[in-house]
C-alpha cells in the first residue's frame, strides 16, 4: 500500500492560484488511480478530480471544471492539482486519495484505499 503526503496549501486571495502536490511512497505509484477531495468547514467531503494510472484520463466535478487541472508524474510518484481562479468557496482541506480502481461509484462515494492527511487551502475575498 502507498502512503500519501500532501503539500502546497496556504492562503491566497480570490482569483489567485495554488498548486497542490501529493507524493507517494511504498508500492508502485503507477498502479494507482489518483485523485483529490476536499472538505469545507461544516460540510461533507466532496470529490474534486481524479486521474487514471497513466494520466490519460481525467475527470472533474462541475464546480472546478476549467479552473483546476489534475496531473501526475509517475517518475516522481507525485500527483498535482493546479488551482486557478480560486474562489472563497474553494476554501477547504484538500485530501489526496489513491485506489487501484477507477470505478466511478467508489470515487464518487470516497470508498478508496489510501488517503493523505490533508492540506488546508484558504481563499480570501
Amino acid at each position: 500500500q502507498v502512503q500519501l503526503v500532501e503539500s502546497g496549501g496556504g492562503l491566497v486571495q480570490a482569483g489567485g492560484s495554488l498548486r497542490l502536490s501529493c507524493t507517494a511512497s511504498g508500492r508502485t505509484f503507477s498502479s494507482y488511480a489518483m485523485g483529490w477531495f476536499r472538505q469545507a468547514p461544516g460540510k461533507e467531503r466532496e470529490f474534486v478530480a481524479r486521474i487514471s494510472w497513466s494520466g490519460g484520463s481525467t475527470y472533474y466535478t462541475d464546480s472546478v471544471k476549467g479552473r483546476f487541472t489534475i496531473s501526475r508524474d509517475n517518475a516522481k510518484a507525485t500527483v498535482y492539482l493546479q488551482m486557478n481562479s480560486l474562489k472563497p468557496e474553494d476554501t477547504a482541506v484538500y485530501y489526496c486519495a489513491a485506489d487501484p480502481s477507477l470505478r466511478p461509484g467508489n470515487w464518487y462515494r470516497g470508498y478508496l484505499e489510501v488517503w493523505g492527511q490533508g492540506t488546508l487551502v484558504t481563499v480570501s475575498s
